[in-house]
């Protein structure tokens, strides 16, 4: 399916063929939710998609992988070099690292503003200084480099049936929201490499701290003043997703479907974690897999609604075929 998709965006040349082969993989391990989603878009725009999350992942893993054993100061210079590369590449239009030279064709192909990836890069060098966050427009300054612009870079090739100013402001807040959901999922391991990502403010409020966040890690006993700060994450995060719902449909309708899958794939996160009890500094929540066969089923039908609309007869797509009983959607795909 891979060779199906680069052939399909006009993708010739060996050695950009295996760049982009490589972005895909680093996007299927490490965005399954995303990954999954991704394979609802037209063929053609699937490579371009991996080139920026995969890029994105690389990076993060520079930053936060846990199973490193890299210091601080060592993850900052492999960091360096990866901008310094990035900022060659963006400038010449090519690269010798295979995950750069996919990200730069990408963006020449798709006439992406370099300054999204500039600040997504001062974000992640944020990350190996900045361990918590005073208020949630301190976070808010984060975010805009370490999800906003995700969603920014992500609009050229999405497309839209609006002019594309009028639909950035919807797409940066759903890369919030998507971040958002993650920091709330994953406020155990965030705190094991030594972050909190919820603003110190809102824990305040409900009588937490990092202290407590640490106390209840270590001992496994709950609190009802870290569920109570959860729940205030989760309705902050409900309400970025509130705001980027209006840009699902003034997309580019044979994009929808693949957003909107992610949209709710993600939103059911926040509904698993309070289904959990908000037991997210002891396990990591999981979203059905029922329920995530259901949404992508109707991603699919939403998906053969949008071709018959754009060319008057259905089309079928073998790469969105779901998978087999007893297979996941990554070993699937």
């Amino acid at each position: 399916m891979t060779d199906r998709e680069l052939d399909a965006a006009g993708i010739t040349d060996p050695a950009l063929r295996a760049a982009y082969t490589r972005c895909r993989s680093l996007n299927a391990r490490h965005g399954k939710t995303y990954f999954l989603a991704t394979r609802l878009l037209p063929v053609a725009r699937r490579p371009a998609v991996h080139a920026l999350y995969g890029f994105a992942r690389w990076a993060d893993d520079i930053v936060d992988d846990l199973d490193s054993d890299a210091t601080n100061a060592e993850r900052g210079r492999a960091l360096a070099a990866l901008q310094q590369r990035l900022e060659c590449g963006l400038r010449h239009g090519d690269s010798t690292e295979p995950v750069v030279r996919a990200l730069t064709h990408t963006a020449r192909a798709y006439g992406i503003d370099h300054r999204h990836f500039a600040d997504f890069m001062a974000s992640m060098r944020s990350d190996l200084e900045v361990t918590d966050y005073p208020t949630f427009e301190d976070l808010s300054r984060y975010m805009h480099g370490s999800a906003a612009v995700i969603g920014l870079q992500m609009l050229p090739v999405l497309g839209t049936v609006v002019p594309r100013e009028e639909a950035a402001p919807h797409a940066a807040a759903l890369g919030v929201a998507f971040q958002l959901t993650n920091f709330l999922r994953d406020v155990g391991e965030d705190l094991d490499r030594g972050r909190v990502y919820l603003p110190a403010d809102l824990l305040a409020a409900h009588g937490a701290d990092r202290e407590l966040l640490r106390w209840s890690r270590a001992t496994g006993a709950r609190d009802p003043r870290i569920t109570a700060s959860l729940e205030a994450a989760a309705d902050l995060t409900r309400g970025i997703y509130r705001q980027a719902a209006p840009g699902l449909a003034i997309l580019d309708p044979v994009s929808r479907p693949c957003i909107r899958t992610a949209f709710v794939l993600y939103a059911g996160i926040l509904d698993a974690v309070r289904d959990d009890g908000y037991a997210v500094l002891h396990r990591r929540a999981v979203v059905p897999r029922r329920r995530r066969v259901a949404v992508a089923l109707d991603g699919l039908t939403r998906v053969a609604a949008a071709r018959v609309r754009a060319t008057g007869f259905p089309r079928p797509e073998a790469a969105c075929r779901l998978p087999a009983p007893g297979r996941t959607h990554e070993e699937a795909a």
